[in-house]
C-alpha cells in the first residue's frame, strides 16, 4: 500500500466515524430543540456558541490546524441551528395585540421561526399558554420611560406560569397618518397609553389631543379605517406599513434610549444550569414590623444582589402588597436554597418566577 492509499484509507475510515458522530450530534440537537420549545427559549444562544468554540478548540494539539477546526465547529453549530429552526417551525407564541404591535415585533424577533398569535389583551395571551393553545407568551414587564406594566406583574403573581428569559428591545415611536396628513393638519393622536406617555413632550409641543387605544397597532388600524387626515397614530414603522399609513415624523419618543423589557412566560420551569446568574421571584412579607427589611437583609446575607424591588397591591386586602424582585446570583445553588429557607421566617408566600443566564438585548 502506497502512502497515498494509506492516507485515503485513514480519511475514509475517519469520515465513516464522523458520519456516525454527526448523526449523534444532530439527534442531540433534536432534544435541544424540544427543550427550547417547552421552555420558551430561542434557537440562537451566541454566548453558548462562543463557549463551545473556545473550549473545544483547545482539544487541537497542532496549532496549524486550530483555525480550520474552529471553522469546522462553527459549521456544525450552524447546521444544528438549521435543524432546530426547522423543528421549531410549529411553535406558537402568544402576544397581546395585532400584527405590527411592538409585542408582535418582539415575539418575532425572539422566536423568528414560530407562529406569533395575537390576543386581545395581556390576560388572554397569558391564559393561552395556561390552556395549552400556545407554547409561550411574550409580554412586556417594564418600559425604560414609563415604568412597570402592572397588569403583567399581577398575572405573574396570581398565575401559574414561569419566566424563562427577559429580553430588552428598543422601542421607536413614529407619527403615522393617512396620505395627505401633515404635522399641521393633525389635531388628534391615538395610541396605547404607554406610547402616549413616551411621546408626551412631542404631543404637548404640537398641541395634539390624545385618544387611548388597546395597543399601537390597533391605533394604526383605526386611523387607516377613518380615512381622516386630522388624526394620526403613534406606533412602529411595521404597524404603519401593515395598515398602509405613511410616516409623518420618526423617533418622536421623548427618551433617546426608550426600551421595553419583555418576559417569556412558559408552563414549565426552566431546568437549572450553573450558568443561571439572574433570577426573578415574588413574595409577600408577614404583617410584622421590619419584615420587609429582614427579607432584604436575608437576600444580601447570602451574597445575592437585588437589582430591582417593586411593590404591587395584592387586591385581596386593603394596603396589602406583594413584592416583585430581580436579582443576581445562582438561586438554584446550595446558597440559594439556604436563602429561600431563611426567607420563610419573614415571608408568607414565596415563588421563584424564573432563573436564566442573563438578560438579552435584541436589536
Amino acid at each position: 500500500m502506497t502512502e497515498l492509499e494509506r492516507a485515503r484509507k485513514i480519511i475514509n475510515e475517519t469520515d465513516k466515524e464522523m458520519a456516525r458522530l454527526f448523526e449523534e450530534r444532530m439527534d442531540a440537537a433534536r432534544i435541544v430543540a424540544a427543550y427550547k420549545k417547552e421552555n420558551g427559549l430561542p434557537v440562537d444562544d451566541f454566548s453558548r456558541e462562543a463557549e463551545i468554540i473556545a473550549r473545544n478548540s483547545t482539544y487541537i494539539n497542532n496549532e496549524e490546524y486550530r483555525s480550520y477546526y474552529i471553522n469546522f465547529l462553527q459549521g456544525n453549530i450552524d447546521l444544528s441551528k438549521k435543524l432546530q429552526h426547522k423543528l421549531l417551525d410549529g411553535m406558537r407564541v402568544a402576544y397581546s395585540g395585532v400584527e405590527g404591535a411592538f409585542a408582535n415585533i418582539a415575539a418575532e424577533k425572539i422566536f423568528p421561526d414560530a407562529m406569533a398569535v395575537g390576543y386581545k389583551d395581556f390576560k388572554a395571551a397569558y391564559n393561552a399558554v395556561v390552556d395549552g393553545e400556545c407554547d409561550c407568551a411574550v409580554l412586556p414587564i417594564e418600559n425604560s420611560h414609563n415604568g412597570d406594566v402592572g397588569q403583567v406583574l399581577d398575572l405573574a403573581f396570581f398565575g401559574q406560569l414561569f419566566i424563562s428569559g427577559i429580553y430588552e428591545i428598543e422601542v421607536i415611536q413614529n407619527l403615522l397618518g393617512n396620505k395627505g396628513a401633515t404635522l399641521s393638519s393633525i389635531k388628534e393622536v391615538i395610541s396605547h397609553p404607554q406610547a402616549l406617555g413616551q411621546c408626551a413632550e412631542f404631543i404637548r409641543e404640537k398641541g395634539y389631543k390624545t385618544i387611548d387605544a388597546v395597543n399601537t397597532a390597533v391605533a394604526a388600524k383605526a386611523v387607516r379605517e377613518s380615512g381622516r387626515t386630522d388624526i394620526a397614530a403613534i406606533g412602529s414603522v411595521e404597524a404603519g406599513k401593515k395598515f398602509g399609513l405613511q410616516k409623518i415624523e420618526g423617533h418622536i419618543n421623548e427618551s433617546g434610549t426608550n426600551t421595553t423589557r419583555f418576559a417569556v412566560f412558559t408552563r414549565a420551569e426552566k431546568t437549572a444550569t450553573p450558568n443561571d446568574k439572574h433570577f426573578v421571584m415574588l413574595f409577600t412579607v408577614k404583617n410584622a414590623a421590619g419584615s420587609l427589611g429582614e427579607a432584604i437583609t436575608v437576600i444580601g446575607k447570602h451574597g445575592f444582589n437585588l437589582k430591582a424591588l417593586k411593590s404591587r397591591p395584592t387586591k385581596e386586602l386593603i394596603w396589602d402588597y406583594y413584592f416583585y424582585a430581580e436579582g443576581e446570583g445562582d438561586i438554584t445553588s446550595t446558597e440559594g436554597k439556604e436563602m429561600l429557607e431563611d426567607l420563610k421566617t419573614c415571608c408568607n408566600n414565596l415563588k421563584i418566577l424564573g432563573h436564566f443566564e442573563k438578560e438579552i438585548l435584541i436589536k
